[in-house]
């Protein structure tokens, strides 16, 4: 572009349109060759990643090209197509995205007839496997309409490898709608030539890296087995997922999770990265850092692991760990056992979020049955009973022993004492008599379950999932109070206490409430859904994840094989199995078309009533709801929690 021409549009007096508009009548006679690009508007070669990072969009504005919307993509034009090795500009697609301006721009014939150069797109799946193994496929295409042979392909390929040498082994053609029939014509011949081909269909197959928690954090890398209890200050590469976990720096797992374990809410809840990459334990670049102080940072686009300094770890935990103490709400006013019809949403200080939210559900118009009758029990009984047996003052000497905290070992080792005896203690005899009474309220064959309802947990931006344990009560283990009892001694476990520790909340003001029920027994499947997709990001839909029998979704055994399912917020976008348990029959999902149809209507109204009840607008991109639900013996859907998505 001349000197005149830059003042004019400096000035306003011709916009980018008005050339582009002129361009394409007439073209820019000035020929630009690649290698004499100014980088604002491009390369002629891209040697690296970073350098592919510089000259990439990615974003909402695609303009016609509205499939490439929100994945990172460079353009290009084959200046001398007919050529292997030929000239290629790679546009800088941040300021170009689209070809005609920029072809203007250079001196491209863009006007009547066969415009001069091919024009494409190359983009990056970051989430899959390319043709060498590694992680993260570069794919390339042309304008949707355009057909090229085999013959063709084969060359650009070859091409775009010589230009851009990081592609080498992580190129595959992505042919669009004008070229389908051509691609079907000549699919034998890329199969014996081995090139390598994306189809859309293949966008959730091969997938070697999940980020399920975004974010950077700083720690000491360590390989995780059975013996291993991961630090505050460790980032912890996990062969298998653990069904419990205590608060940690990172995660990186060698097997494939979903974003609804406990381990990834625990992630999440703390704001450190977490992905599944797969085969970590076999890539040099990782093995060589473990027993090293790192830096791991998870984005969309990849992981980055590198080796960090002590300062940097320090400084990082100093600025995540609040400066204050903090005491969560906790209501002693109301001190009687309720049933859930009695209880109203705003009463979590008393009842604690989980059974709030359980009363909340069973108000709104599901079929009878669908959320479980059952009972609160207040935090005024855990007071009353630690008070009756003198366990608050045990309690300061376990936080008040700054020796102790430093040796985590032994203060496991406290803290399991100490639930031995509240497990032990004596429950007072007004109280024995109440819990008594609502035990006699269930039949004597009848397992009660008994979760923990905590005044820390199922909170908006913190949502507590498996700190707390749950207990069944079985009908031959005597007075309910024993139970009761086990999950009120779940409040000082080590997991719980580190993390209320790290957050300085006050530990003697957190809370423990019972939500009590009939258990289930014999269910068919279970599951967790979010009213949005939080892993794939697809829109219109909600993401499922579920689990034949009682495996739970949330604590997966480690052969489990949980579905993974897109379900339309609408019955015209239908269903997409995102990946197959192999307990379901071939293109199967593990839920009928029933339950199916039932989930999309139950989870439309989970989504809607919760946004009043928070105050949120219910199209809000940062407000979901999760729940988790089950099909039991007699198939019926059940759904038994509700609590906000923490983004």
């Amino acid at each position: 572009m001349n000197t005149l021409l830059k003042i004019l549009m400096a000035i306003g007096l011709i916009t980018a349109t008005t050339m582009a508009q002129r361009d394409f009548v007439s073209g820019n006679n000035e020929r630009i060759e690649p290698e004499d690009l100014d980088f604002e508007m491009g390369v002629a070669a891209i040697p690296d990643r970073a350098l592919f990072e510089k000259l990439s969009y990615q974003g909402p504005d695609a303009g016609r090209d509205s499939y490439l919307a929100g994945i990172e993509f460079v353009k290009f034009i084959l200046a001398t197509p007919e050529t292997t090795g030929g000239k290629v500009y790679f546009m800088n697609t941040k300021n170009y995205k689209g070809h005609p301006p920029f072809m203007g721009e250079v001196g491209l014939s863009r006007g009547r007839g066969r415009p001069s150069g091919v024009r494409g797109a190359i983009c990056y799946m970051p989430r899959l496997k390319a043709p060498n193994g590694d992680s993260g496929l570069y794919i390339f295409d042309f304008q949707p309409r355009d057909s090229y042979t085999f013959e063709e392909i084969q060359s650009y390929h070859a091409t775009l490898v010589a230009r851009a040498p990081m592609l080498k082994g992580k190129l595959a053609f992505h042919p669009l709608e004008g070229n389908l029939d051509q691609y079907e014509t000549d699919k034998t011949k890329y199969e014996a030539a081995k090139l390598p081909v994306y189809l859309d269909s293949d966008k959730r197959t091969n997938i070697v890296y999940l980020p399920l928690n975004l974010g950077e954090s700083f720690g000491l890398l360590r390989i995780m087995d059975e013996d291993t209890r991961p630090s505050p200050r460790d980032i912890v590469i996990c062969k298998t997922l653990p069904n419990q976990m205590p608060r940690m720096a990172g995660v990186i797992s060698e097997v494939r999770q979903t974003p609804l374990s406990h381990v990834n809410l625990r992630a999440i809840q703390d704001k450190v990265p977490n992905a599944y990459i797969n085969g970590a334990l076999d890539k040099e670049a990782i093995m060589s850092l473990v027993g090293k102080l790192v830096s791991y940072q998870v984005t969309s686009q990849g992981y980055k692991l590198r080796e960090a300094t002590k300062a940097e770890v320090d400084n990082h935990f100093e600025a995540i760990r609040p400066a204050e103490g903090q005491s969560p709400k906790r209501d002693l006013s109301v001190d009687k056992i309720s049933p859930l019809k009695d209880i109203k949403f705003d009463q979590s200080g008393s009842f604690g979020v989980k059974t709030a939210n359980l009363a909340a559900l069973s108000t709104f118009k599901f079929p009878e049955g669908t959320v479980p009758d059952g009972f609160g029990i207040p935090f005024h009984v855990y007071d009353a009973f630690m008070k009756h047996n003198d366990f608050y003052a045990r309690a300061d000497k376990l936080i008040n022993d700054t020796e102790l905290k430093e040796k985590r070992r032994e203060l496991e080792r406290a803290l399991k004492k100490f639930r031995k005896a509240i497990e032990g203690g004596d429950m007072p005899d007004e109280l024995n008599t109440a819990l008594a009474k609502l035990q006699k309220s269930y039949p004597a064959k009848q397992s009660i379950r008994c979760r923990s309802s905590t005044n820390n947990e199922d909170l908006p931006g913190f949502s507590g999932a498996g700190l707390y344990d749950s207990f069944t009560h079985k009908p031959d283990e005597g007075h309910l109070s024993n139970t009761v009892q086990q999950v009120f001694a779940s409040l000082w476990n080590f997991r719980a206490f580190e993390e209320r520790e790290f957050y300085r909340i006050d530990h003697k003001a957190a809370a423990m409430g019972v939500l009590v029920h009939p258990n289930f027994k014999g269910e068919k499947a279970n599951g967790v859904a979010v009213t949005e997709d939080v892993l794939y990001e697809s829109q219109g839909f909600y993401y499922l994840n579920t689990q034949i029998g009682e495996d739970l979704v949330t604590n997966p055994d480690e052969d489990s094989s949980p579905e993974e399912l897109l379900l339309g917020w609408y019955e015209r976008d239908g269903q997409e199995i995102v990946r197959a348990s192999k307990e379901a029959s071939k293109g199967k999902s593990l839920l009928s078309d029933e339950h199916l149809t039932q989930l999309r209507d139950h989870l439309g109204t989970v989504h809607s009533q919760f946004a009043k009840l928070y105050e949120r607008d219910p199209d809000d991109l940062k407000f979901a709801m999760e729940i988790e639900f089950k099909i039991d013996k007699a198939d019926k859907l059940v759904i038994k929690q509700a609590r906000p998505w923490v983004f």
